[in-house]
């Protein structure tokens, strides 16, 4: 039977476990699980081409996903951009990820940001026996989708703080019954961002530092389930350096470090009894409140201090720009195999206007297993100085 439980395991294969289940030893694989999954997912092509890194690059439009704290120091007053990802075309034909961000600055030392994104799974058949014996089906469209808004405060010249707030909602129920309704959270990011000039050798480079916390707030419960599922609660840290080579050319190095801050779900011991390890784990897990569950990420993992770096996902990416109107970019994404095995290399490109610009991200995938393999993101930006100057003309 094709139901809610069948859309879940989709999800996290796309998200959170690709290519896993081609280890060798799949008694040592053990992935963080969350809930809403889809909020991990690179929004936009720029960051997608760089290997998902984006909490300390320059600041753009999509800043809001990466880190809000950056927008103050962008240089337009305000901009809007449209991301589109075709998702999981090695699978299926019809999932897909939407996410619209846009940002106004306030003066020259704040600014209001906002973004929606929605994540559908596709049509899904769905079949049910009833009490009769008979059957019918019936197609289902279970989706995801998040709103959020943000204020980014300019503390000095130099530093940012930002902060904000989350609505997420999760529909992946089906109509037949009154055991299965969707779920919602709410969540707040906090983020701070450093940016400075510093000289190396004769040249003047750009050093940007940031770090954001983002989906800190409720647990999510659906319905016929008592227990609260985490949201991926996440740290991201990471820096970026930005070297002119002269007047025209540029290029920037940027590398991500990224841990999700929730509880490693408790594995079967040796000898230890179903009855026994289904009330440690209610215990241990569902019984963890998402704050407790912030502490507690960084000192449970059932294979010590090793598994617990094991949890820390990687990205390294470089762009390069030539008079600010064209963009060549690469990155590579690391994750460890018994926590998902996501690895993958990526490419972009992108071009640039004063009122719009346009780019892409592509993923080369290290195994051919891989079902984010050839995955392609787009991202259409509007810079509304650039559109005011064109009506002045």
């Amino acid at each position: 039977m094709k139901n809610s439980q069948r859309i879940l395991l989709t999800l996290m294969l796309a998200v959170a476990s690709a290519g896993a289940f081609a280890q060798d030893k799949l008694d040592m694989f053990n992935p963080v699980n969350t809930s809403v999954t889809s909020q991990m997912i690179a929004p936009d092509a720029r960051a997608a081409g760089m290997g998902d890194v984006g909490v300390a690059t320059d600041p753009d439009v999509n800043s809001q996903y990466w880190n809000p704290a950056k927008y103050p120091f962008c240089i337009s007053r305000a901009g809007v951009s449209l991301n589109y990802t075709p998702w999981l075309r090695q699978l299926v034909s019809d999932m897909d990820l939407a996410y619209l961000s846009g940002y106004y600055r306030i003066g020259d030392y704040s600014a209001v940001s906002a973004s929606l994104r929605y994540f559908s799974l596709g049509e899904v058949m769905t079949e049910y026996n009833g009490e009769t014996g008979e059957s019918s089906g019936m197609t289902i469209n279970p989706y995801e989708m998040s709103f959020d808004v943000a204020y980014s405060l300019m503390l000095s010249e130099k530093f940012s703080l930002a902060a904000a707030v989350r609505w997420i909602y999760s529909d992946l129920t089906y109509d037949y019954t009154d055991d299965t309704s969707p779920g919602s959270a709410f969540a707040a990011d906090i983020a701070c961002y450093y940016n400075d000039y510093i000289n190396i050798g004769a040249r003047e480079c750009q050093l940007g530092i940031g770090l954001n916390i983002s989906n800190i707030g409720s647990k999510i419960t659906f319905g016929g389930s008592e227990d609260s599922e985490f949201i991926p609660t996440n740290m991201r840290l990471g820096f970026a350096l930005m070297v002119p080579i002269d007047e025209f050319n540029r290029f920037t190095i940027a590398a991500d470090a990224n841990k999700l801050l929730v509880p490693t779900y408790p594995k079967l011991e040796d000898g230890e009894s179903s009855e026994a390890y289904d009330q440690r784990v209610q215990k241990e897990y569902y019984d963890v409140s998402s704050i407790s569950g912030i502490f507690k990420s960084f000192g449970d993992a059932p294979g010590g201090f090793k598994e617990e770096l094991q949890e820390i996902n990687w990205s390294v990416g470089a762009e390069y720009v030539y008079n600010d109107k064209f963009t060549l970019r690469a990155g590579y994404h690391h994750e460890s195999e018994n926590k998902g095995n996501r690895k993958y290399f990526t490419v972009g490109a992108g071009f640039r206007m004063s009122a719009f610009s346009l780019d892409c991200g592509y993923v080369i995938a290290t195994a051919k297993s891989n079902p984010l393999d050839q995955t392609l993101r787009f991202t259409l930006g509007f810079d509304m100085d650039g559109i005011k100057d064109l009506f002045r003309r």
